[in-house]
């Protein structure tokens, strides 16, 4: 991996829920009490995979033990490796929704992923009326209706990558950008009211994992070359999907 790759893994938490409390061990004291307050099991078991895999896959680039490795939180909570003078600027973002989880992997650039279970029943209106751009809203009202809650989980997870790969959290307004949203329309940021310069500095990809899914990445800079892989829970690699 050089510095022009960027990195994303595919976890399945449904098939790797069998070795949850053998992949419990490899996470710190803060992470199992964390997972241990989840009010059901499975969730706590998911939780457990997506941040031993998340140890296992950034100590195979590191060259580390897993269990090693230390994280820290941002001025806005985004989490970040504690680098050692030997330690590369490896950065990384995770996000996990029902039975999938995603981590980006790249060096130097900043990058943020998110990924959404598309639930059918869900009131996706409220949210885009309530947190869109009204750019977003109006080129969401402009689809034909049964193309129109796909659209809305595409725009999320889109601006969702962009505000996790920013690191502000919830103090970056989910109104002050725009990104596209159409369907065949490229990933994109297209405008930001605070800073045009944005539209520049980042670059968008979709993200293809399964017609129940919608997802993305955000990764500042350009040039970079996207590989994504499949975390294998019983060795610890992966393939290219």
């Amino acid at each position: 991996m050089n510095q022009r790759d960027v990195h994303l893994w595919l976890i399945d938490l449904h098939h790797a829920s069998s070795l949850g409390d053998r992949m419990s061990q490899i996470l710190s004291c803060a992470e199992q009490q964390k997972a241990e307050k989840f009010k059901f099991d499975k969730d706590r078991v998911k939780y457990v995979i997506a941040h031993a895999a998340l140890r296992n896959i950034l100590a195979g680039y590191l060259e580390v033990d897993p269990a090693q490795l230390e994280f820290r939180e941002g001025p806005h909570g985004k989490p970040q490796l504690v680098l050692t003078a030997r330690s590369e600027p490896l950065n990384f973002n995770l996000s996990h929704s029902h039975e999938h989880a995603l981590i980006a992997v790249t060096f130097e650039r900043q990058i943020g992923v998110d990924i959404e279970f598309i639930k059918r029943d869900f009131h996706w209106q409220e949210v885009a009326e309530r947190f869109f751009a009204p750019g977003e809203i109006a080129r969401l009202r402009a689809l034909p209706e049964e193309k129109q809650q796909r659209a809305f989980f595409t725009c999320w997870t889109r601006k969702e990558a962009y505000i996790k790969a920013k690191g502000g959290g919830l103090s970056i307004p989910l109104k002050d950008f725009e990104v596209s949203l159409s369907p065949g329309e490229p990933a994109s940021l297209m405008s930001c009211i605070s800073d045009p310069k944005e539209v520049q500095r980042w670059q968008l990809a979709e993200i293809e994992t399964s017609s129940d899914y919608a997802a993305a990445v955000a990764v500042e800079g350009a040039g970079w070359r996207l590989q994504c892989r499949r975390w294998n829970e019983l060795t610890g690699a992966g393939g290219k999907t």
